[in-house]
């Protein structure tokens, strides 16, 4: 094979197995094929194999596993602060029982608010969810969230009624990039009565945005009672250790 062929070939490998995971097709976790049964499909080299894999497990795409194989990576956010939570996991981790209601589920066709916080380029159509999140019996969260039907249709036969909308989106959608805005708010009156609440106690306001490379997934507000929710981080000095 001649050096420009190779060079090709290698890109379009790498080409074709982004697109089987940032399209959705290859969910995280999935093992991709194994580098022989790559080069078989290609007719390739283990070099060229190699070359092809390696940029995607550099971007984040993939994580290689000696012996294991290579498989579909789950993104972490680039930030010291804030990993992208599961609320139901979370809760469970502290031993406590988890509940779950769906208060409203709509289709409709983006607002220009709505393109606003998905950042759409033109209208489309959405899943609008609101929902709440229990610990121990007592309110833990509100959720509201906007699907981009065009960047996850799958979302569309969901029954979020028995699963959180959260988790399946962490399971079974890639994301590549992510944002979050946090703030201290006095929530509606109406988010207060479903948080039992005074309208007057601050609340912690959670607001993230997820994108499949240039697209958008998700934009989702999560509102806590101040007492309910710690944002914690743990940092070591750069430089010199002490």
């Amino acid at each position: 094979m001649t050096g420009g062929a190779d060079t090709t070939l290698h890109k379009r490998i790498r080409s074709d197995i982004a697109e089987r995971i940032l399209s959705g097709d290859w969910a995280p976790g999935h093992r991709i094929p194994f580098e022989h049964e790559l080069m078989a499909q290609y007719g390739c080299s283990r070099m060229t194999v190699n070359k092809a894999l390696t940029p995607l497990a550099d971007n984040g795409l993939i994580v290689r596993r000696r012996r294991a194989g290579s498989f579909v990576a789950r993104p972490r956010i680039h930030s010291a602060v804030l990993d992208i939570p599961d609320i139901q996991a979370e809760i469970t981790g502290r031993g406590e029982p988890y509940g779950y209601e769906l208060l409203s589920r709509k289709i409709r066709t983006a607002s220009r608010r709505d393109n606003k916080s998905l950042e759409l380029a033109v209208s489309g159509r959405i899943l609008t969810l609101q929902c709440l999140h229990r610990a121990s019996g007592r309110p833990f969260a509100i959720e509201e969230r906007l699907i981009s039907l065009s960047a996850v249709p799958a979302a569309e036969a969901v029954d979020f009624t028995r699963t959180p909308p959260g988790t399946w989106l962490l399971g079974f959608v890639p994301w590549t990039e992510a944002e979050h805005k946090i703030s201290a708010i006095n929530t509606s009156k109406a988010s207060a009565k479903l948080l039992l609440i005074e309208p007057s106690v601050a609340c912690l306001s959670l607001e993230r945005r997820t994108w499949r490379g240039d697209d958008p997934i998700t934009h989702v507000r999560l509102t806590f009672p101040g007492e309910a929710y710690d944002l914690v981080a743990r940092f070591a000095p750069r430089g010199e250790k002490a």
